[in-house]
């Protein structure tokens, strides 16, 4: 009997997020202070952050960083989430590839973002904070955050990217069952806000603008501290548990990646299931390949410049090292809104400088095309976030029927498309259309 899915025992469960940057032979630039461009250190970090995560941000000594016995607790009512061997997806693409997916959609709230979201809101909890914030795209950072915040007591305010709280009402609706108040961004109560569309009053939003509305209110509010769902390592960091727990799957499975892929909007769920695997490219010299998927209308990687760039659009953030098409661009209205971000994370930014990895860019028609296929073949809906990292796992499969290779390719299904269903409808009734980049 052929075996579906490989699920580890609570024993075998993480008990420590591995830290890439202690690893890195490049370690990745400072982030840098906007007014002195001097380099920050964690304390510099504080007023906006828990101490503890921003200690976790700038940590490049330590290659594990031991997880908190009540984050374990958290994580162990839904991890280990299971590696899946996609006999359906092969069947369909008559490949001789093996393809698995680490399958995030089991989590509570649907996507692998609440493996971060635990672990900041718990360290926020630790410090006395009342409160905390955040922007969210698609709304599956928020929803993971709002959850999180109820889970350790805290008070959550979301701000969604406008067009995003327009698209997906029901993430909305799930962000405000778990308690948060939900802020459609940019809004009238930030000052970034209120100058942005006093710019431009029928501006649709990006994550750029919602993450200065967020940093604003942490800033500006007693007890608030400011949370986020990627680009920054110390989220990464929280989603290794997603590559720490493949290798070990894999190893029951009897097999070992020749490709990793994910798709790419900050770098949290591509460096989630790649760092743990990269560490032996960097160390032992496999020749994994890994490939992160974006966006071809918001294509960073591929044709992004790597520079120092504010995270957000007002500029209160730190200066970051990053592949970035500038803080100031404007995203197309796509429906993979978690991947409608300007720039990389700072490691991932490095790791992509250095030749450790590659990145393609993906059409939104390929990517829903690509949906489809797997939801028919494997009967999971995914995110539209997640069908990128779907459409380049098949270009790799096909290009293996092609050659006749037997290659073993492993994705992550980042998240599950059941809140995202009016964007099916519309390519499914054909009215979804490509962007193009025009730099």
């Amino acid at each position: 009997m052929k075996t579906k899915r490989f699920i580890l025992q609570d024993r075998d469960l993480p008990t420590q997020w591995y830290n890439i940057q202690a690893d890195m032979v490049n370690k990745p630039l400072p982030l840098l202070n906007p007014a002195t461009r001097q380099p920050m250190k964690a304390e510099d970090l504080f007023p906006v952050f828990a101490e503890e995560l921003c200690r976790q941000e700038l940590d490049q000594e330590h290659s594990y960083i031991d997880i908190p016995e009540p984050v374990q607790e958290m994580y162990r009512y839904y991890r280990c989430t299971p590696l899946v061997r996609a006999y359906g997806l092969e069947k369909a693409l008559d490949t001789p590839a093996h393809i698995y997916f680490k399958n995030e959609s089991v989590s509570p709230v649907g996507s692998h973002k609440l493996n971060s979201a635990i672990a900041q809101a718990y360290y926020c909890k630790q410090e006395g904070v009342t409160n905390v914030t955040t922007e969210t795209g698609a709304g599956q950072w928020g929803t993971a955050l709002a959850y999180a915040a109820r889970v350790f007591g805290l008070e959550a305010a979301v701000y969604q990217v406008k067009i995003s709280y327009e698209q997906k009402p029901y993430r909305r609706s799930m962000m405000q069952v778990f308690g948060a108040q939900v802020t459609p961004s940019p809004s009238m109560s930030t000052r970034a806000g209120k100058d942005i569309l006093t710019e431009n009053p029928n501006y649709q939003g990006s994550l750029g603008t919602a993450i200065s509305e967020a940093v604003e209110l942490a800033r500006m509010t007693p007890g608030c501290k400011y949370t986020l769902g990627s680009v920054m390592s110390h989220v990464t960091l929280h989603q290794t548990v997603i590559g720490l727990e493949a290798e070990k799957q894999m190893e029951m499975a009897g097999e070992y990646p020749d490709t990793i892929i994910a798709c790419f909007g900050g770098g949290s769920n591509f460096g989630g299931i790649a760092f743990p695997f990269m560490k032996h490219k960097i160390l032992e010299g496999k020749k994994t390949r890994f490939i992160a998927a974006e966006p071809a209308s918001c294509p960073k990687l591929t044709k992004g410049k790597f520079e120092y760039d504010f995270g957000d659009e007002t500029g209160y953030t730190p200066l970051l090292p990053m592949f970035t098409l500038g803080h100031k661009f404007t995203p197309a209205n796509i429906h993979a809104g978690g991947l409608r971000y300007h720039g990389a994370g700072v490691i991932v930014s490095q790791l992509m400088k250095d030749g450790y990895m590659e990145a393609v860019d993906i059409e939104q028609l390929d990517s829903f095309k690509a949906g489809c296929l797997f939801a028919r073949a494997e009967g999971i809906v995914p995110a539209p976030e997640s069908c990128h990292a779907i459409a380049a796992t098949i270009n790799e499969a096909l290009k293996c029927r092609e050659a006749g290779e037997s290659k073993v390719l492993l994705f992550n299904l980042s998240g599950h498309g059941l809140m995202d269903m009016s964007a099916y409808d519309q390519y499914l009734a054909g009215n979804l259309s490509n962007y193009t980049y025009n730099g």
